[in-house]
C-alpha cells in the first residue's frame, strides 16, 4: 500500500511543478508543441513506473533489507552467510542491533540526495548535453526529480 502512495508523489508534485505558472513554461518552450499521448496512457504509465521507482528504496536505502540478503539459504554460489559461523553470528548481532535504526525520513532524504547527485545528475546531464537542451531546462527537470525522489524516499524510509 505504501508503494502506491509513494507512486502518486511524482504525479502530485508534477501537477504543481509543471504547471504553466510554476516551471511548465520552461519545459513547453524547450519541447515546442510536440505530440501528446493519450491521458490514460500517460498517467497510467506514470503510476506504474512510479510503483517501480518506489521499490528502488528497498535496494538503495534500506540497510536492514540489504543485510537480510546475506542470510539467504543458498550458500552454494558464494552468496549467503552461514548463521552458525562466527562471522554469521557477529553479522546477525550487528543487523539486529542496528538494522532498523535508520528507518526515518532523514535517512530517506540522505539517500535521495546521494542518488540525485551521483546518479540522476550525470545521467540527465549527459542526455541533455547530447540533445542540446538548455541549462535552464536541465535544472528544471532535474530539480523536479530531486524533490520527487526526496519526497518518495522520506515517505518510504519513515513508513515503508
Amino acid at each position: 500500500m505504501i508503494h502506491i502512495v509513494a507512486a502518486l508523489i511524482p504525479l502530485l508534485i508534477g501537477a504543481v511543478w509543471y504547471n504553466e505558472k510554476v516551471f511548465g513554461k520552461v519545459v513547453m518552450d524547450a519541447n515546442g508543441e510536440g505530440k501528446r499521448g493519450h491521458p490514460a496512457v500517460v498517467y497510467g504509465g506514470a503510476l506504474v513506473l512510479g510503483i517501480v521507482l518506489s521499490f528502488t528504496y528497498k535496494f538503495l536505502g534500506d540497510h536492514h533489507y540489504a543485510f537480510q540478503t546475506f542470510f539467504r539459504p543458498d550458500t552454494e554460489h558464494g552468496v549467503g552467510v552461514d548463521v552458525a559461523s562466527p562471522f554469521g553470528i557477529q553479522l546477525k548481532e550487528l543487523i539486529d542491533g542496528y538494522g532498523t535504526r535508520f528507518h526515518s525520513w532523514t535517512h530517506g532524504l540522505a539517500h535521495s540526495f546521494m542518488i540525485s547527485f551521483f546518479v540522476l545528475l550525470p545521467v540527465m546531464a549527459i542526455n541533455d548535453l547530447f540533445e542540446g537542451r538548455s541549462f535552464k531546462y536541465f535544472i528544471t527537470v532535474w530539480g523536479y526529480w530531486v524533490l520527487t525522489i526526496a519526497a518518495m524516499y522520506m515517505l518510504l524510509a519513515q513508513w515503508g
